[in-house]
């Protein structure tokens, strides 16, 4: 996979090396104009205060080394989103809907949708909150809007909607759907179950949220019912972090760094080598890095760590945050779920460490990934996701 870490068995190590500045800005040259259509520690023994110098899981002969992190490291963050990406969409009537396939695209090969109904900060002609339905697919080939009164928002009404997207658009109803609002669960998943799709809750609907933040500016924002500073109707959950699952307990950990070169290596190798995981659209999402950038990550190594792999990749692994009040580092997946995935002890240097840890995320557009292997000197990786810390959608 990607050279050679260090790992430690509690606190979160040092590194050398600058990360590089990054960039992250939604790629709208896949958005089509509108056409008009009517609290266990991580580890079950007490971690130490000292971390252990253990070769990590990489051959270094062919690939780069995977670096402790250094907390004095961090650049200030750039993340931006360029004026001009939106220029094009400024024309767009915001009261047109959207039924879209890119040409070039096997609609038999559109087997997974991420979707969103919910209210919109619009107000009808009555004074109500206008609602919608926003449907995509993870490289936009397929993008649908439409636009509900708030006294038709059902089930039955969703079902027929989806339906309606697999006839107009000639494509097959897909095997999945991803959500990302909870309080919508009931109502996607019995009409997904009734189509016989697999409705699947959770933020990795990243295609779908940077839409949606890309929409709030070019088409909300521009329509004649707009309502400034209007609160979400349904805000996101953040809850309680809870107890880890047994079944997902891992021994060590390491705050440790690759570049990104390797990250992009090992995301296109995931399929080939069988291994557990996920990757991302690093060119839809917009994410300029320079590939000697260092990119923040969680090295977890077991014993038992292909069945931990295992069970990882059925979470929907969303991210990994450093809660520097709590002392542990915090894994959330599906909606709403979030673990403790990990604690340390709490002192100046493990604090210093961890604030540094999460400040490189944000230098890096909020990019990290989890790492996943057998044991400290084990040359190959059973897991890797690559993960996104984005915040909510203004809406």
């Amino acid at each position: 996979m990607c050279g050679s870490r260090s790992t430690i068995t509690e606190n979160p190590p040092s590194s050398s090396h600058c990360l590089s500045m990054a960039t992250l800005s939604f790629n709208s040259t896949r958005i089509k104009s509108p056409s008009l259509q009517s609290h266990k520690p991580f580890s079950k023994s007490h971690f130490s205060t000292k971390p252990n110098n253990v070769p990590f899981l990489f051959p270094s002969k062919t690939h780069p080394q995977l670096h402790r992190f250094k907390p004095n490291s961090i650049s200030e963050s750039s993340v931006s989103v360029p004026e001009e990406a939106f220029d094009d969409a400024e024309e767009d009537d915001p009261t047109s809907e959207l039924s879209y396939l890119d040409s070039e695209t096997d609609p038999s090969s559109v087997t997974e949708w991420e979707l969103d109904f919910c209210s919109r900060p619009i107000l009808d002609i009555r004074g109500k909150k206008i609602w919608e339905l926003v449907v995509c697919d993870s490289s936009l080939s397929l993008q649908y809007t439409k636009y509900f009164p708030n006294n038709v928002i059902n089930s039955v009404t969703l079902k027929d909607a989806m339906e309606t997207i697999s006839e107009d658009l000639g494509v097959p109803l897909p095997e999945k759907v991803r959500f990302f609002r909870s309080q919508m669960q009931t109502i996607i998943t019995k009409s997904c179950k009734e189509l016989g799709i697999k409705p699947v809750p959770s933020k990795r609907c990243l295609s779908l949220l940077l839409w949606l933040e890309e929409r709030y500016e070019t088409i909300y924002m521009r329509h004649p019912g707009f309502q400034k500073g209007s609160k979400p109707l349904l805000a996101l959950d953040n809850p309680f972090p809870m107890e880890l699952p047994e079944n997902l307990f891992g021994e060590k950990w390491a705050f440790v760094q690759l570049p990104f070169s390797a990250i992009r290596e090992e995301i296109s190798s995931l399929d080939e080598r069988f291994v557990f995981g996920a990757g991302l659209d690093l060119d839809l999402l917009g994410i300029e890095v320079d590939d000697n950038t260092l990119i923040p990550g969680l090295a977890v190594a077991s014993s038992r760590a292909k069945p931990l792999a295992a069970w990882m990749n059925g979470l929907e692994v969303c991210s990994v945050e450093a809660d520097t009040s709590r002392s542990c580092l915090i894994l959330s997946v599906g909606i709403s779920t979030r673990y403790v995935y990990a604690t340390y002890k709490k002192t100046p240097t493990s604090t210093s460490e961890a604030e540094a840890w999460e400040a490189a995320k944000k230098a890096c557009g909020g990019l990290h990934f989890l790492a996943i292997q057998e044991d400290l000197d084990s040359d190959d990786c059973v897991g890797f996701w690559l993960l996104l810390d984005l915040p909510p959608p203004p809406l």
